[in-house]
């Protein structure tokens, strides 16, 4: 099958960083590691008029070499952020221009937006009803200007099945690593992450990066208990324990680890369990009963629930989406529209793994 093709919609007073991303880690994404690997995505840009020449935010404008028709062929569109939305910004509507590009984009394709690009999606109606996310600091703006919004200021990006929006600047890179984990498994996507010197996954939301008053001097934070809980997954895990870990009372252990990390530890160690036994089955062979009890779940149906609820799907249909036989780590998935790489299918995500992703 043809690749997925990804095109990114290069706005006017576009963020150079923010732009690169689709191209950085859709770019990577192979079916196999070393030099022999096939490319699962296609990714092109194109302006929102014609081919040429695009300012940015920057001292540089950059070219694209496709105009905007190039969006009806579209699996995935990605629209970046821009220091320039005028209207869209400021009124909540588009210009006859974006529009006019907007409306080559197929019904059914997926939309995805980094940063303040949620804004165009807000603006088309594309995003009335939803789940949403943008940049923190534009958060209040964003719901006064679009109150059918339901929007999530706390998390670095929302899935909703065939819209997704994410925060500012790296939380970009969270969404594209996880759109390729959603299509192609956590095996490509870690590739990925490791060949852009990223990491897979993120822990917490945006709550972490807001302005809060500096912590106390002398005050110590909470990583050195998640390293300890993570190398224990599989044991029964209790909030003093994590708290004595750091010489904590439980009530300052859970308030420091929320200003940290953006969620509760039951939240986090949940999050934690769900991505330990989505390892264990795309990389091995283990029964789901055993992967249930190396991740901390303790039986295959409790598994089964928070599968489902994070995700959609059950660890046997995960299993037969994102492993093929030929050993451990090898995954499956589909490149082209229809399979994971398209709407939330078999293997994708649903509305259930809306801002409860937060990594």
């Amino acid at each position: 099958m043809r690749p997925h093709r990804v095109v990114v919609l290069a706005l006017p007073g576009l963020l150079p960083f923010e732009l690169g991303i689709p191209h950085r880690i859709f770019g990577r994404a192979k079916d196999a590691e070393g030099p022999h690997g096939r490319p699962l995505y296609e990714i092109l840009t194109c302006g929102v008029a014609v081919a040429g020449p695009v300012e940015t935010n920057a001292d540089f404008a950059v070219h694209v070499n496709h105009g905007p028709e190039v969006l009806a062929t579209a699996d995935t569109v990605v629209i970046p952020a821009s220091y320039a939305l005028g209207p869209v910004y400021e009124e909540g509507t588009l210009t006859g221009e974006l529009a006019a590009a907007l409306a080559h984009i197929r019904p059914g394709t997926r939309l995805v937006s980094i940063c303040n690009g949620s804004f165009v999606l807000a603006a088309a109606g594309l995003l009335d009803g939803r789940p949403a996310t943008t940049h923190w600091a534009l958060a209040d703006h964003f719901q006064r200007l679009f109150p059918r919004i339901r929007v999530d200021a706390d998390v670095l990006f929302v899935d909703d099945g065939d819209v997704l929006t994410s925060a500012g600047v790296a939380a970009g890179i969270d969404l594209c690593l996880h759109l390729v984990r959603r299509d192609h498994g956590a095996a490509v996507a870690n590739r990925v992450a490791r060949g852009t010197v990223v990491p897979p996954h993120r822990d917490g939301g945006q709550a972490q990066y807001i302005e809060r008053p500096l912590p106390e001097p002398g005050s110590s934070g909470t990583a050195a208990a998640r390293a300890w809980a993570l190398a224990r997954l599989g044991e029964p895990l209790q909030l003093r324990d994590l708290a004595a870990r750091e010489a904590m009372s439980v009530r300052t252990f859970t308030r420091r680890f929320r200003e940290e990390v953006g969620l509760s530890p039951g939240q986090w160690l949940t999050q934690q369990r769900v991505e330990r036994a989505r390892h264990l089955l795309e990389s091995t062979d283990l029964p789901i009963d055993q992967i249930a009890q190396d991740a901390g779940f303790g039986t295959a149906q409790s598994l089964r629930t928070h599968l489902q609820t994070a995700i959609g799907v059950t660890p046997r249909v995960y299993r037969r989406t994102f492993r093929v036989p030929g050993g451990p780590g090898a995954v499956g998935g589909l490149a082209g529209p229809g399979g994971p790489g398209g709407l939330a299918g078999p293997g994708g995500t649903s509305s259930a793994d809306t801002a409860r992703r937060t990594g």
